[in-house]
């Protein structure tokens, strides 16, 4: 790969995780006055109609083509779940927090790909993920006074999105990552929309501005996250995914008053440092 291609790579890569934080941001925001389904079903709307005008010009319909429709689905209800749980997450904890909980994603999706896709899995693969999740209850430090139940829908999307992560994996055999995506944003679209009935309320102007917000950041961050990973290789810019916290820290002091403390410092330090000697480890492997 040409070394031009990862600076751009790079850029891509950061501009990612600004688009997800403040997504991340804006729903946290509107959780205090709209459903959850709500919430999900516009983002999930909006960044379908911004994807299928990035996408659908360059590949027609002929992008929808595929032979693993069922596990287009089940991806997409897993993702449904995952998306869920980091709302309710988000309603109860503090943003880094969530966010932090969310990098052991990644060490789930090699625990998945162990256990069901029977992918090798060395000691390293089996310490980081020991590691991680340490990482993990210490920044929640659950102590019999400070536990929140918000952790545990924060650690179920990262169950979730591990278990979609290790999927996608599997599928990116067959399928382009404008199949993936597109069919994710079609399926996403049409079950938040079987959640309206339990919940709807009419927005006002600017809370419908910050929902469109939310949505075109979703999709865009995706599509950057994409362009990101073709351009370098993933030890490349992996690691800068981790200004995703640095970004949800500042924006939760900024908005909510929301000081770090040494709990969630020292437990996203070793939840990054799992996280990253995993990323280098499958580079090395690969290289």
């Amino acid at each position: 790969m040409a070394q031009r291609s990862v600076v751009p790579g790079i850029l891509f890569m950061i501009g990612c995780t600004i688009m997800f934080a403040i997504g991340s941001a804006v729903s946290k925001w509107q959780l205090a006055d709209y459903p959850v389904g709500e919430i999900l079903f516009v983002r999930a709307l909006v960044s379908l109609v911004t994807v299928s005008i990035i996408i659908l010009p360059h590949t027609g319909l002929a992008v929808f083509r595929t032979t693993r429709l069922r596990d287009h689905t089940s991806r997409s209800v897993t993702q449904a779940a995952a998306q869920t749980c980091i709302m309710v997450a988000l309603s109860l904890m503090p943003l880094a927090s969530v966010i932090a909980v969310n990098f052991s994603a990644p060490l789930f999706a090699t625990l998945f790909s162990a256990l069901i896709f029977k992918e090798t899995a060395g000691r390293a693969r089996w310490a980081a993920l020991v590691a991680g999740f340490a990482g993990v209850l210490i920044v929640t430090n659950p102590g019999a006074d400070t536990f929140q139940i918000g952790f545990l829908f924060a650690i179920g999307n990262a169950v979730l999105y591990g278990l979609v992560t290790a999927g996608v994996r599997s599928m990116t055999r067959t399928e382009s990552a404008g199949t993936l995506t597109m069919w994710q944003m079609v399926m996403l679209t049409g079950i938040f929309t079987a959640a309206l009935p339990f919940g709807f309320v009419v927005p006002s102007f600017w809370d419908g501005v910050l929902m469109l917000v939310n949505g075109v950041s979703n999709a865009i961050g995706q599509y950057w996250w994409t362009k990101a990973l073709h351009l370098a290789p993933a030890g490349a810019v992996g690691p800068f995914y981790y200004l995703s916290l640095v970004w949800a820290m500042v924006i939760g002091f900024l908005v909510w008053g929301d000081i770090p403390t040494v709990h969630l410092l020292l437990g996203s330090a070793v939840v990054v440092a799992s996280g990253l000697a995993l990323l280098w480890h499958e580079a090395g492997r690969k290289g």
